[in-house]
């Protein structure tokens, strides 16, 4: 992955990271989110940036290029923050003009809400970097193979997926190359808002015909080989979870553990206080 980094695109490297099982660190990743949602104290959160910092440092990525491939999803993050600065009252009056009220706490919520989504996206990322497409697509048919019995196409929803993320680094690849070819033939792509709709028509028309000649093309290629769904099919890496798996676990419960224990400070020290 160079410069242009994309979400979902596979970050090919030896680590730790890399080698654990795609099960372990979908739900390793889940978790870690879910338990950034009850770090509401400034040391459990400090805790969170330090385990996603670790996390980077062993899958031996650079945080440029996941802060590279994110950058535009940050828009839903600068969002939340508008909104829980503007709309969240409490605590001390920081500024009054007219309708707009800015407060402390809505100060304390804007930046704990902008750092949690922050890392949040940090560490979805971080799976789609270490993971490739079709460890991710086989790890959710094995956890989703015990709702086969109630009718739940598993295989399916995994090949879905799979694809899917395999066009979202494909189609930011196209839209690039078909964005510099028009502009390289003196098209003019203008950024005011009047002319925005006329710009991007350029771009979208080619960009849709390259999206359905690759649905074509991959069509093809499944009808050509036979696919079935599944049947009968091997793999030439099993998932299996090994000991490297287990420390991911324990450290999952260790995050757990000081999380709980820095909000559990934060409590006492606020009854002292």
């Amino acid at each position: 992955m160079g410069k242009g980094a994309i979400f979902g695109t596979y970050y090919e490297t030896e680590s730790p990271i890399h080698a654990l099982d795609p099960r372990t660190k979908f739900l390793g990743a889940l978790a870690a989110t879910i338990i950034g949602l009850f770090a509401w104290s400034p040391a459990a959160l400090v805790m969170l940036c330090v385990f996603t910092a670790i996390c980077y440092a062993l899958a031996k990525v650079p945080v440029s290029a996941a802060l590279r491939a994110i950058a535009p999803l940050m828009f839903i993050v600068v969002i939340t923050m508008i909104l829980n600065l503007l709309f969240v009252s409490g605590g001390e009056e920081l500024l009054s003009a007219g309708p707009i009220l800015i407060t402390t706490q809505g100060v304390h919520d804007a930046i704990f809400f902008g750092i949690r989504l922050t890392l949040f996206l940090l560490i979805m990322c971080l799976y789609t970097l270490t993971t490739t497409t079709i460890d991710i697509a086989d790890s959710f048919e094995k956890l989703l193979a015990p709702f086969k019995r109630i009718g739940v196409p598993a295989r399916e929803i995994s090949l879905m997926m799979g694809i899917a993320l395999g066009f979202i680094p494909q189609l930011s690849r196209e839209f690039s190359n078909i964005r510099r070819a028009q502009q390289s033939r003196g098209s003019k792509l203008p950024s005011a808002h009047k002319r925005r709709t006329t710009g991007l028509t350029a771009l979208l028309v080619p960009l849709f015909t390259s999206v359905f000649r690759h649905a074509d093309t991959l069509s093809q290629a499944m009808d050509s080989r036979c696919y079935r769904g599944g049947v009968g099919r091997t793999r030439l890496k099993p998932l299996e979870f090994t000991r490297l798996d287990g420390f991911a676990v324990i450290a999952i419960v260790i995050l757990l553990a000081a999380v709980i224990g820095c909000n559990m400070a934060d409590t006492m020290l606020e009854g002292i206080l």
